[in-house]
Order: C-alpha cells, then structure tokens, then sequence
C-alpha cells in the first residue's frame, strides 16, 4: 500500500540517526552546517570584544572617578594646612575614610612628597612609603595608572597637593583595585553571556530555517545531485528531442523546452502565460486545461501530428498539483503505422473470416458470410457465383469446359442501388480475356486495377458494364474459389466511387488468401448438403408417406429435418383389429444417415411387434430388448474388431455405432369404448384438448428410455371424450437453444386452445408459433381427432356353453348382417362365427361373448375366459377335423388373436361384398361345425 507521496506504508520508519545523516549530506545540511559554525564564530567574537570592551571601559571608568576623587580631594580646603599640622593623620583620616565611602573607591591615601601615607584605608599602612613611581605627581603632575604591587594591585590617581603659593606640600593617592574592577566586567558576564546565547539561537534557528526551505526546494539533494539535476534539466530544456511542458494549477505555462517551443512554435515569452493564450490547436488547449490523463493522443500542430501523454504532477508544500506534458512528432512515422494498421485490420478480417464463414454448413450461406465479411472494409460489393453441381451438393466436374457459366449466389454492398445482376442470375465467363475467365483459366487470383482499361471484361457484355462503370465501378480482383484442386466457383471484389482508391497487389494476396479460406468452408458446405440430402432422403423412405384411411382418427402430420443434420425423430399410426388405431412417436438420439437407420430399425420393429396385439407397456418392453441386443451385438462387433486389429468395413475411420438413445410413445385407440392406452420410454406425453378447447396434459408415468432396461414399463388408461384431439411430438418443437421445454409446452397449450380447426390447420399453426428460424433438431408432429363407433354399427352377444347356442347366435347374426345391408357378407360371417364359437364352446372358458362391428370391413370377434391361443394347421384326409381355422383363414381377409387380461379375443375381418362366396353356397353350416379345430 502507498500512501498520497507514493511512499510505502509499510516502510519502516527513518532513524534520527539516519535522517541526520541524510541531512549532513544533502544541500541544505551542508548549508545549515557552515551558517551554523559562522554565526557560531561571530558570535564568540562578539562576546569577546565585547568582555574586553567592558573590561577597558571598566578600567577607563575606575581611572576617571580615581582622578576625580583625588583632584577633590586635594583641591579640598584646609588641605594643605592639615598636612602642617603637628598631627596630619588624626586631621585627615576621617575626612578621607569619608571621601572614599562616598566616591565608592577601594582607598584614599594622604602622603607626603616622598610617599609616607598620613591616610589610608587599611590602617596598617599608616606611616608606610607608598611604593610605585610617584615621582611626577611631586613633581606636580597628575597622573593614572594601573598599579601592580604591594599592597595590592590596583587603578589609581596620584596627585600634588599645592599649597597657596603653589608648592606641592603633599600627594592624595586614590584608586580601585583591579580585582573589584574586573567584579564590574564580571557582573556584566551573565548578559553578555546570554545575549551571545540568544543570539546563537537566533543564528542558528535562521539558518535551520533557510536550510528547511532549501532542503524543500531542492528535495534533499546534495551538490553533486544538484549538479547533476542541472545537467539533465539542461538536457531536457536544450538537448532532449521530446517536447516538455510543465503547467501550473493556474494553467499557466511554467516551463517549455527548446522541442516544445518548436513543435508548438511557442513566443519567446511563453512562460508564465495562460495556456489558453499560446494559439495551441483547440483539442491539445482542452487536453492541457482539463488536467486529465492522456497516453499517447495524437494531436495536430500546423502540419505535424503529436503524440501527447499529459501526467498529473504530485502536490508539494501544500500547493495544488499542475502536470507535465510531453509531445512527440509522429508525422514521419504515420504512414508506416498507417500500413501497420492495414496489415492488422486485413489479419484481423483473416481470423473474422475463419470464425464467420462456414458457420451453418450451407453452401449459400457459406457464399453469403463470404461477401459479408470482405463489405465494406476490404471492397465496396462482393459477388459470389457457384458451379449448379456445388449448389446441390454435388461433385463439380474438373473439366474447364463447365465453368464459363456460374450461378450467383451471393452479393453485397454498401448501396443497394447497384447496377450488378441479382442473386440466382446465371453468370457467364464467355470472353478469355476478362479477368473472371482468366482467373478460372490461370487458377489464380487477377487484378484488374483499371476497368476502364478492361477490354475483355467490357466486350462481355457492353451495356451491363457501361452501367458499371458509369455507376462508379473502377477496380476489380477475380478469384476462383478452389478446393482440393477443384473449382467451385468465383468471387469478385469490387471497388466503386466510395472507395476512390483502386486495388493493388497487397490487396490481391489479401483477396486470394480470403478466397482460400472461403472456398474449404464452400467445399464443407457442399459435402454436407450432400450427407444431408441422402439422409433426408433415407429418413423419408423410412417414414409413412400416406397414412392410412381409418374411421376411428382423423390424422394429420409434419416432419422436419434440422438444419443440423437429420435426426431420427419418427411416428407412426398403425390400425389394430377391432377397429382400433396405435399411435406412435419416437426420437433418436443424434443426427445423420445412423440416427435415420436406427430410427427405420425401431419402427420397423414396432410394426412387427404391433401385429402382435400386445399392450402398450409389453410393446415397449420388447422394442427396449431389441435395442439392447442391437446395441450388446454392435458393441461386441466393434470390440472383437478392434481386438483383432482389422478395422471396420467401412475404414479405419469409421467405427459401428450402436443406438445412443432412443425414446418412443405408443398410444392405443379404441373407438368403440373410447379408451386410450398409453406407454412411453422416456418420452414426453401427449397433449389432450377436449371439445371445448381445454387443453390437458394427462400425467404418463415416463419410463427409462429404450435401451437402458432394467425397469418396466407402466400403462395408463384414459376414456377420452367424444370429439377430442390427441397431439403426439417431440422435444424438438418445443424445446431449442433459446427456449425451454416448459415454455414451450405453455405455448404449445395456448396454440391448441383454439377450437374449430382441422388437424391439418392444427399442425400449420403449431409450426407456425412453435417453428425456430433454424431448428436444431428434428420436429415429428402428429395430430389426431379421435371419434367412436356409433352404436348402431356394434352388435353383441353372450353365448351360452352349449352346442346349441351356436346355430342361435348364427341366426342372430344373419338377421343383423341382413339389418346393416351386408347380405353378401353373410354366408361367409356365418362360417367363421360358426368355427370361432363352436371351438370357443368346445375349448375356452366362459364368459364367451360375440361382437360384430361394422366398419370400412366387417369385424367378427369371438371371446372366451381362456388363454389358449389356436393354431393354424393342415388337416389329413382321413382326419375328421381340424379344418375349421384353416377355412376361416382361407375365407377372412385377415383374422388373428388378441389376449386381454381375462382370456383372449380371436377375430376375422371381412369385405362386405362377402369375397369367395361361390364355393361356399353348397355347404352345411350346421356340418362344419364338426371341422372345428
């Protein structure tokens, strides 16, 4: 972390040790230190002269008030007279011990010429010589001096006495000791001393602070720093090839270096200038006033182009921050960064190229991103032509002969007022030498700079190209779309009036290195529209292209592939006896020819399994072990292959595919009961819309998908409503990258809630609320409106367990054969219902029942209690039955048996023009019963 001066925080703090280190070392330390020992000296000087000053003014002083005091003192009257007296020391003693008190002098002495003391202020020395040299005072001389000797060392006055006729009678001797004079000086000590110290502090407190303020001006440097701080603001001002700018808060211009002042052609007076007043270019006065960051913003100066960067400098001493700017001329290097930006703009259309095109695998498309991506930043319009074989996915012909005529697939530009021909003209490249028929005949990509130089291109077609070219149309770069040594067609690059600068060679590696990417992309497409057509046309042949009449559904369906690929989504309706009608819808997991043959495997086997009568759960159950033994046996194929080393037929590359995934609905219909029966395997239920347009949404216990085992598979049972609509899809309808299955249901639901439709513009309008632009998955749609079998058209009976019974029923058949119109039915209804209830009597359990149903056929159903399915066999002559199953086989246009959960269901279906009835006119009803089997 740093803080404001940019220092870091958890820096350890400097030591006084250091700091004083740091501070004997820069510039204001240094400077401090000599200021401080100068203002030390003065100081001591000072002190000094100003003690000996004191000392000599104390000494000048004690000299002048000793002289005084003895020139008084000698002048006093009576003197001279008491120094005649017999007794001068008694006169003059306590004059003078009073004069001296007086005058505050250290002695007052009264002597003779010759130096014998009468007064003195130490009486011991009363009738002692003085000694020193008094000889000019008995001279008559008054003097001063500084006396050294016993009794002390003093300042003293010596001076004659004069009598009235002026003859010197006596001396008077006054004076200071030298040692109460220096007490004077030293009683001034203490304020010289503290004035010195004072004045030290003062000294040195003044150049603490000049040192702080120099120590802030110069940051601490020391002299050689600040040299060489000199040297390079020297450099930066006369010899950097940069321009510098330093600016103030104020916005006035602080300091400009030589560069700056002629890259900007500053005045000589710059400095202290507001910026706003250098007559700088508009942009580059904002950039300095707004005090923002800048990196490397290009400005203009006159004729130059200037790189500036602007940095905001640190504030200092509490005043606000300005910034530093520096400039460098660009203009030379413009217009090689101006290519360098070419080169990186044509790379990066490059890798947009290689991510853009080719993105759906559809060869139009393909050419459509092709001309996208070159417009406008390569070429004003685009145009791609395609070979007819590439269109429809097949392999172009190498023969040079099929490509002078192209079929335009694609075009853009930046106006839509182009004089070009449309998309799906027919394109010809008749004439050699214009630049398309060479590109083609050379391989390669050709520029025509000039089109107005382009005769060939001219010649191909006069009008069309005067229309070029009075459009605007001046260059041109040819070039063919080539893959695996292949041609599949032809794009061309055109620049027009927006563009005034015409193509050059950069531009026609560009243009080929363009046309390379685009034409594998174009040979993916191409190959792919050819996969997908052949499994397109697999998974048609697969699924039911008519279905079948029926009086039980009213049936409508769509399927649509994915643009992807095709998947293997399926349905189905297939008619069960008993006028019944199973419902099927399937998806497959993936896409491609396996997913289609998977599917038509599965379907085929729902056939297969149907014809069986089996339950919706018994169904699925078998169809999951198909699948999975499908899956075990192509497992173990690929494990034995790759065991051995030996590859699969198909390559190396190709490998047996199992069946990923598998889901299916199967639903049964019966008419007559209005029942529904349904299973899935991990398959989404149907939709149900009642008669009044309710939608439902029936909950269908959905198993584990087919394949995976191990769990069976429940059936649910609903008695549907008359008149209501069973809607059977798959996921793909609902569900896609951009919405999930629930939104999709609810929409699915608010689509069927609108009744009075037929199913046909039912499945219209689910496809068209429900349809993505460009599904990712198959769609399988069926719509069935359900209806019953009214009851005048079903006929039943109970049947008694007894032979009798049979000729009763018979009877009873006959007369409501003959009710329904169906008399040319009734001979032969008559013989099956005959074998079916006599060996239900002699064989099965009760209860037996009969049921005739009148449909596009007429149906004779025969129940009993028993499971005991019959079988068909051929009987001996000379066995005496066992013929009965084999006439109803021979007479029924198809019969079978059904089981449900209390017995089983044996039932024929007849024409009702009665079919074979010739050979059957002689025989005994009531004998055939014994050929029962």
């Amino acid at each position: 972390m740093t803080g404001r001066s940019g220092r870091d925080r958890r820096a350890r703090p400097v030591s006084l040790r250091a700091r004083l280190s740091l501070a004997r070392n820069s510039l204001a330390g240094q400077v401090f230190s000599l200021t401080a020992v100068i203002v030390a000296l003065l100081i001591t000087a000072a002190a000094l002269a100003l003690v000996f000053q004191a000392r000599y003014d104390s000494e000048r002083g004690a000299r002048g008030r000793s002289l005084a005091a003895a020139e008084a003192f000698a002048h006093a009257p009576g003197l001279p007279a008491a120094l005649k007296s017999p007794d001068p020391t008694a006169e003059l003693q306590p004059l003078a011990d009073a004069a001296r008190r007086a005058s505050r002098l250290d002695f007052i002495a009264v002597m003779t010429t010759d130096g014998i003391r009468y007064t003195d202020a130490r009486p011991d020395l009363i009738g002692q010589r003085a000694t020193g040299d008094i000889a000019r005072a008995a001279a008559g001389q008054s003097f001063t001096e500084v006396f050294k000797g016993d009794p002390s060392d003093a300042v003293r006055a010596v001076v004659p006495v004069r009598d009235a006729q002026g003859t010197v009678v006596g001396l008077v001797a006054t004076g200071i000791e030298v040692e109460n004079v220096g007490h004077v000086v030293e009683g001034q000590l203490p304020l010289l001393l503290g004035a010195a110290a004072g004045a030290l502090l003062l000294g040195t407190g003044g150049a603490a602070l000049v040192s702080r303020r120099l120590r802030r001006q110069t940051r601490g440097l020391g002299a050689e720093e600040m040299a060489r701080m000199n040297e390079h603001h020297e450099a930066v001002l006369h010899a950097v090839r940069e321009g510098v700018l330093i600016v103030g808060a104020d916005h006035r211009l602080l300091l400009a270096n030589d560069e700056a002042r002629r890259l900007l052609n500053l005045p000589p007076d710059a400095e202290q200038q507001h910026v706003g007043d250098l007559g700088l270019d508009p942009r580059t006065t904002e950039l300095l006033l707004s005090g923002r960051v800048a990196t490397d913003e290009v400005h203009l100066a006159g004729d130059r182009l200037l790189a500036v960067n602007v940095r905001p400098t640190e504030p200092y001493a509490g005043r606000p921050s300005g910034s530093v700017t520096t400039l460098r001329d660009t203009t030379e290097l413009a217009a090689l960064s101006g290519r360098a930006e070419v080169a990186r703009e044509r790379l990066q259309m490059l890798y947009e190229a290689g991510v853009r095109i080719g993105t759906t695998l559809d060869v139009v498309r393909t050419a459509e991103e092709l001309s996208e991506v070159a417009v406008p930043r390569f070429a004003d319009f685009v145009t791609v032509e395609l070979l007819e074989p590439v269109l429809r996915g097949e392999e172009p012909s190498p023969a040079s002969g099929l490509h002078t005529q192209m079929r335009r697939a694609a075009m853009c530009g930046t106006r839509s007022d182009q004089p070009l021909q449309p998309v799906g003209d027919l394109i010809r490249f008749e004439v050699p030498t214009a630049p398309m028929a060479a590109a083609l005949a050379a391989g390669h990509a050709v520029l025509a700079a000039d089109l107005h130089a382009a005769m060939g291109w001219r010649a191909q077609d006069e009008a069309g190209t005067k229309q070029a070219l009075d459009y605007g149309f001046h260059s041109l770069i040819s070039v063919p779309l080539q893959a695996r040594g292949v041609v599949l067609g032809m794009a061309n690059f055109w620049r027009a009036a927006d563009t005034p600068e015409a193509f050059d060679e950069e531009d026609l590696s560009f243009a080929e290195e363009l046309g390379t990417r685009a034409a594998v992309s174009v040979d993916n497409a191409r190959r792919f529209t050819r996969e997908h057509a052949t499994a397109v046309a697999l998974q048609r042949s697969l699924l039911p292209r008519v279905l079948p009449e029926l009086s039980a559904v009213d049936v409508a369906f769509r399927y649509l592939p994915a643009k992807a690929g095709v998947g293997g989504d399926w349905f189905d309706v297939i008619p069960l006896p008993g006028t019944r009608v199973a419902l099927v819808v399937g998806d497959v997991v993936g896409h491609g020819v396996h997913a289609a043959a998977t599917m038509g495997r599965l379907r085929t086997a729902v056939h297969n399994f149907s014809t069986l009568d089996m339950p919706p759960d018994e169904l699925l159950g078998h169809l999951d072990e198909l699948t999975n033994r499908i899956d075990q046996l192509e497992g173990g194929a690929t494990a034995e292959a790759g065991g051995t080393g030996a590859g699969p037929v198909g390559g190396a590359d190709e490998q047996p595919a199992g069946i990923t995934g598998a889901t299916c609905l199967y639903a049964v219909y019966d008419p007559v009961s209005g029942q529904c029966t349904m299973a899935s395997a991990g398959h989404p239920g149907p939709a149900l819309v009642h008669p009044d347009g309710r939608v439902e949404f029936p909950e269908l216990p959905t198993g584990l998908p087919l394949g995976v085992g191990g769990m069976p598979f429940e059936t649910v049972q609903l008695v549907l409503p008359e008149g209501s609509r069973l809607v059977l899809f798959t996921d793909g309808l609902l569900e896609d990258r951009d919405r999930d299955f629930d939104s999709g249901l609810a929409l699915l639901s608010d689509t069927l809630s609108r009744p009075g439709r037929s199913p046909e513009q039912a499945c219209a309008d689910l496809l068209a609320a429900l349809l993505f632009p460009a599904p990712s998955d198959d769609i399988a749609l069926l719509v069935a409106d359900t209806r019953r079998l009214e009851a005048g058209r079903i006929a039943e009976w109970a049947v008694p367990e007894e032979p009798a019974a049979v000729s009763r029923v018979r009877r009873e058949a006959a007369d409501q054969l003959r009710d329904w119109g169906l008399e040319e039915a009734s001979f032969t209804a008559e013989l099956i219902l005959s074998e079916l209830i006599t060996n239900a009597i002699r064989y099965g359990n009760e209860p037996i029942r009969v049921r005739l149903l009148r449909d596009r056929n007429l149906i004779c159903e025969v129940s009993d209690g028993s499971s005991t399915s019959p079988h068909l066999r051929y009987a001996a002559t000379t066995d005496e039955g066992g013929r009965g199953l084999f006439l109803v086989a021979q007479y029924a246009e198809r019969w079978g048996t059904r089981y449900t959960e209390r017995g089983k269901v044996i039932w024929a279906e007849l024409s009702p023009s009665g079919g074979a009835e010739a050979p059957l006119l002689a025989m005994d009803l009531d004998a055939l019963e014994d050929l029962a089997w």
